[in-house]
């Protein structure tokens, strides 16, 4: 993990897209202004997590049952199993509609 100190004002950059500006800092809270192209997502953390969770729900499956699928269609293992949703693709738990909100 890279640390970094930034005074109020300060800013870090994220490649050549992404902006982290240090708005407020009051007592132990940080108030960060994030600027970023509209396709990437920013989520807290603990957000994140929640939306993740709630997509593996709604999918019915669970954190085991998608490292299964995965190591499943792995071409390293070399037994891919067919299947009748073979051709179909898979759905991507970070571009559920719920998850896109206006910037």
């Amino acid at each position: 993990m890279l640390v970094l100190s930034r005074q109020r004002d300060e800013t870090i950059m994220i490649g050549d897209d992404v902006e982290i500006t240090i708005v407020d800092i009051r007592g132990d809270k940080v108030r960060l202004g994030i600027t970023a192209p509209r396709h990437i997502q920013v989520h807290r953390k603990e957000v994140y997590d929640a939306i993740k969770r709630e997509n593996q729900q709604a999918a019915g499956l669970s954190p085991k049952d998608v490292s299964d699928v995965v190591a499943k269609d792995n071409p390293k293992n070399g037994s891919k199993q067919s299947s009748e949703n073979e051709n179909k693709p898979a759905a991507d738990p970070s571009r559920s509609d719920e998850t896109r909100r206006p910037r």
